[in-house]
């Protein structure tokens, strides 16, 4: 074990909030009356499933701390995983089970008449993902956290996953999957690092004040990316990673003007506009429409993401990136995170004034990637027109 394992160690060995049985009946209790208010007479099965859940969570919060607080002491190499589908499965089982707590939990329903079965299904499972890429990034983050490595999950939170299946007389049918209608007591958002992604606009040329020429993105249309962060445990490990998903919202919710003048659905077009983004799991791309909501669905990842973790770096070392590339490296699961790249060069040289040179630099030693196929057919591709109608400055940089 080297020294920074050792140091990892110590730090997620602090012990957690109580673990015994009932100490959880404590904490279901307390949560059924107030968190969510409800009474002793209650027999909706959710809000079981909810205080269980938000006990278990209380279990991890201490953890999710200390952990954080150990990254930064040890102040190793981060790297912050890319994906545009996290598969998770259900978050409550996963949780119980990395903490060692399965007889307790067990105990603790029993001798509240509840079982634990029935509460593992009251949960939906997250609709974050559809297939074997989601599971694949889901698989990496778990891992991660049992590994004790610093590893941040990048994703979408879609309001909607890609559909619920129905067999009705043989034949399958597919309904909404709004796996949010009731909440989520995993996520907790962190409005406070709310970041401007810029779509449209033009690329203006210009002399800063040392006389050299520099770019900047101007008469864009933003969409404000806000994070809410999930949990991920280790397997008992007392450490817990995060998965940070964004939400795409307007930066005015409505034209006041417009709706003061009667036009409703003008006045909170952009705002719909802004939340298609984060709606709906991987939209049907075979449209122009699909075509450009995937791609702004692709940068509004990416272009958040980057931005949260420079925000950090800044943080702590100011506008020096001279060390950036040996302390944090991104990961791109398969072509969707890709346009990362030449985002980063962009806010490197537009909002930091780094040389292409050095930006470049930076960039080609922080960028990995994973290619999942060679097949033609599975390579996205973008015509020009439609990525310099969303992406203008972005396209300059790849040119």
């Amino acid at each position: 074990m080297t020294e920074q394992e050792a140091k990892m160690r110590r730090i997620t060995d602090v012990p957690c909030v109580g673990k015994t049985s009932a100490d959880l009946v404590q904490g279901i209790q307390r949560h059924y009356l107030r968190t969510l208010g409800q009474h002793t007479a209650s027999h909706v099965k959710n809000y079981k499933y909810q205080a269980l859940s938000f006990a278990i969570r209380d279990r991890l919060m201490e953890c999710w701390k200390n952990t954080k607080d150990a990254y930064e002491e040890t102040d190793g190499k981060r790297a912050y995983y890319l994906s545009l589908e996290f598969l998770m499965g259900r978050a409550l089982g996963n949780a119980v089970l990395n903490l060692g707590l399965d007889d307790e939990v067990v105990d603790a329903l029993h001798d509240l008449g509840l079982d634990f079965e029935e509460m593992i299904e009251e949960e939906r499972d997250a609709g974050l993902g559809n297939g074997g890429l989601g599971r694949l990034a889901a698989c990496f983050v778990d891992s991660c956290a049992t590994l004790q490595l610093p590893v941040t999950g990048y994703g979408i939170r879609y309001e909607y996953g890609m559909f619920r299946q129905l067999i009705e007389n043989g034949h399958q049918m597919e309904e909404p999957d709004h796996w949010l209608r009731d909440g989520n007591v995993w996520e907790i958002e962190r409005s406070e690092y709310i970041q401007r992604i810029h779509f449209g606009g033009r690329s203006e040329y210009y002399y800063d004040d040392q006389g050299d020429l520099r770019v900047r993105w101007v008469d864009c249309n933003d969409v404000l990316a806000i994070p809410f962060d999930t949990p991920i445990p280790g397997f008992k490990n007392g450490t817990v990673n995060t998965l940070r998903l964004w939400k795409s919202a307007a930066t005015d919710e409505f034209d006041l003007g417009e709706f003061n003048a009667g036009d409703y659905a003008g006045s909170v077009a952009s705002k719909n506009e802004a939340e298609h983004i984060s709606m709906v799991l991987y939209p049907n791309d075979s449209s122009e429409n699909g075509k450009e909501l995937r791609l702004r669905q692709q940068y509004f990842l990416a272009s958040a993401s980057i931005k949260d973790v420079l925000r950090q770096w800044v943080i702590v070392h100011g506008e020096d990136f001279s060390d950036f590339a040996n302390k944090n490296v991104f990961q791109l699961n398969d072509t969707h995170p890709t346009v990362s790249i030449a985002e980063l060069m962009r806010i490197l040289m537009d909002e930091y004034r780094l040389p292409w040179d050095e930006a470049w630099a930076i960039v080609s030693k922080t960028m990995a990637y994973t290619n999942h196929t060679l097949l033609p057919e599975a390579l996205e591709r973008w015509s020009v027109s439609l990525f310099r109608h969303l992406l203008t400055r972005i396209l300059d940089i790849i040119y």
